[in-house]
Formats: C-alpha cells, structure tokens, sequence
C-alpha cells in the first residue's frame, strides 16, 4: 500500500473511532427508549471511505475500528455484534452505491446500511444467545433504522459535498 493511501486510511479509522467513542457521550436511549441504539456515526467514515476509496480500504477500515473500538471499549460481544453489522452495512452500502443516482441517493444508501448493520447485529445475537428469541427486537429497529440512517446520511452528504473540492486520489 502506498503511504499516501495507508496515511489517509489511519486516519479514516482513527475517525471512525472518535466518532464511535463520540456517540458514547451522547445518552441515545434518554430520547429514544430503545436499548442499544446508536447514531452511527462512525458509518460516515464508511460511506466516505466506499465513495472515495476501494471496498478494499472500506473493508479494512472498518476491520480495524471494530477490533479497536472493541478493545478500548468493549467486550467480545461488542466485537462481534459490531462486526457482524458492520459488514453486512458495508455490504449493503457497498452494492447500493454502485446504483447511486439511478434509483438511491446516499440518504437512501445510509438507512439501509443502518438497517443492515440493525440485521447483521440481530444475526450476532442469534449466534451468541443461541436462540431465535431476539429476532423479535429486529421491527423496533428497523424502524429505527430510517431516522438514525437518515441523520448519517445528511451528515455524510454533507461531508461529501465538501470534500468534493479536494483531490483524494492516492
């Protein structure tokens, strides 16, 4: 990897883990009585980093914030949880953008990524609590998933509007 390109995505991740620590600060659950549910602020930096970058560079991005976010902060089910959504977001960011302007914008982009990390966080469980039990929270989030996506997705539109005026090839 080039050290302009290995630069940028350090500090791509470094970011995404303030942004995640960020989120922390903010009591999420005080205004919306929904346990676990976060802004996802952290998935700019994904969007970001699908639009101006590789996948490849997303994937590792996103790899790298999990497992330190995840040992600064978290536990093993932490860990999991986030890389399990985490992924299955990118995925889902990942295919949807290459359709962008034909029938998704990045709002639209951005709420089913948080959908898709809502689900793949719900998988997570599944496997960790071995019961289909928790399936049943899925709704509730994925309702959640259009407000919160749709606050990400303004927040990296705006981001990426900006930035448009700077040369990020490396």
């Amino acid at each position: 990897m080039q050290p302009k390109k290995l630069t940028l995505c350090g500090m791509l991740t470094a970011l995404a883990i303030v942004l995640s620590l960020a989120e922390r600060l903010f009591p999420l659950d005080a205004i919306v009585p929904v346990p676990g549910v976060k802004l996802g602020l952290a998935n700019v930096v994904t969007l970001f980093a699908l639009t101006r970058l590789s996948v490849r560079d997303a994937v590792a991005i996103l790899l790298c914030r999990v497992a330190l976010s995840s040992l600064l902060m978290g536990s093993v089910t932490a860990f999991l949880f986030s890389l399990f959504g985490g992924l299955l977001a990118l995925a889902v960011m990942g295919l949807l953008l290459r359709a962008e302007g034909k029938f998704c914008s990045v709002l639209g982009v951005s709420v089913a990524g948080a959908a898709a990390h809502n689900i793949g966080q719900i998988i997570a469980a599944v496997i960790w609590m071995k019961t289909g039990a928790v399936i049943a929270y899925l709704p509730l989030l994925l309702v959640m998933s259009v407000p919160l996506g749709l606050v990400t997705g303004l927040t990296a539109a705006v981001v990426l509007s900006h930035l448009q005026k700077i040369d990020f090839r490396v």
